[in-house]
Order: C-alpha cells, then structure tokens, then sequence
C-alpha cells in the first residue's frame, strides 16, 4: 500500500535564508551624537576602506618610487602588462582599476623611461597596444618579489580562513559596486 504524500500546504517550509547585511549588522555605519546621526569612521565601509586604501596606497607609493624608481600607479601598470602583454590602455584600467587619464599618465612615463613600448593596433593603427620592454620586464620581476613580501607583513597573524572570509566578502562589494549606480 502506498503512502499518500502530504499536500503542499502541510509540508514543511524550507528554513528561510539567514538575515544578510545591513540589517543585522554587529558594526553600525552611523551613530547619534547630540542628537543628530553621524557617521561612524569604523563602522561605514566606504569610508574605513578608502582610509585604509589611501594609507596603503601613500606608503606604497612612497617606497616603491624610492626604491624602485617608479610610483604605485606605475606599479600597477607594470603589474598588468606582465599580466596580459599587448594590451590597450583600456584593458589596463580594467585590469589596474584605474582610470582612463592616470592609465595613460603611467603609461606615457614608463614609455618615457624605457619600460613600456606601444604599436599600433591591429585593424585600427589609432587603438594603440602596450607591452613591457626588457627593463620593464625586469623591474616587474623585481618588484614583484617586494610586492609580495610586503602582502605577506600586511596579513601577518590573520587566520588563514578569515583571510579567504574577507577576500570574500571584499569581492562581493566589488561585484555590488555597480549596483550604486542606479
């Protein structure tokens, strides 16, 4: 004998979703102060990262043109033609995430210095590729090793598993940026 299977409305409804952010953040974007709602520093993403962003950023920058000739804008150049040689500066934005006028700054001053070359493109000689020269090549692989070193002092004492948790959580922001468009 065949058992009847309960009708739709008596079988148990799947366990809802956990509650995602914001609304049951631990840290709080705001605060009231006097009476007024504020923004909390530690607390609001946008500006926590662009403070972090802005300190590794003037550092880097600042020990990379002492050792090594060359700013962290030209850094991330170079990071992205050995990445994906004969590239177009837009590719380069996309892959450095800078914009288009910082992109071809640090492009015309590595040609300058010798560490970058274009050639036309092809089918249309106005759409010009890069790539890295030899020296280019070689301060990459120079730079590369710091680079890496000095990852390695920035997520000193982290959990591994916390680690991959913020990558993450830091990559689901990137792809949720576009959403602030709207």
């Amino acid at each position: 004998m065949t058992q009847a299977r309960p009708s739709p409305a008596l079988r148990a409804a799947p366990d809802p979703e956990p509650p995602r952010c914001p609304e049951n953040r631990i840290s709080l974007s705001a605060r009231i102060e006097n009476g007024r709602k504020i923004i909390d520093l530690d607390g609001y993403i946008p500006s926590f990262l662009f403070r972090v962003n802005s300190g590794l950023s003037r550092v880097a920058s600042r020990w990379y043109l002492d050792n090594f000739g060359v700013g962290l804008v030209e850094w991330r150049t170079i990071a992205a033609l050995a990445m994906e040689p004969q590239i177009p500066a837009r590719r380069v934005c996309e892959l450095s995430g800078q914009d288009k006028a910082a992109a071809s700054r640090s492009l015309h001053l590595l040609a300058r210095l010798g560490h970058a070359e274009n050639a036309p493109g092809v089918g249309d000689p106005r759409r010009k590729s890069w790539r890295l020269t030899a020296t280019g090549q070689a301060l990459h692989d120079r730079i590369i090793e710091d680079a890496l070193e000095r990852e390695r002092r920035l997520i000193a004492g982290i959990d591994p598993e916390d680690l991959e948790t913020f990558l993450q959580v830091m990559r689901t922001m990137r792809d949720n940026i576009e959403t602030l468009d709207r």
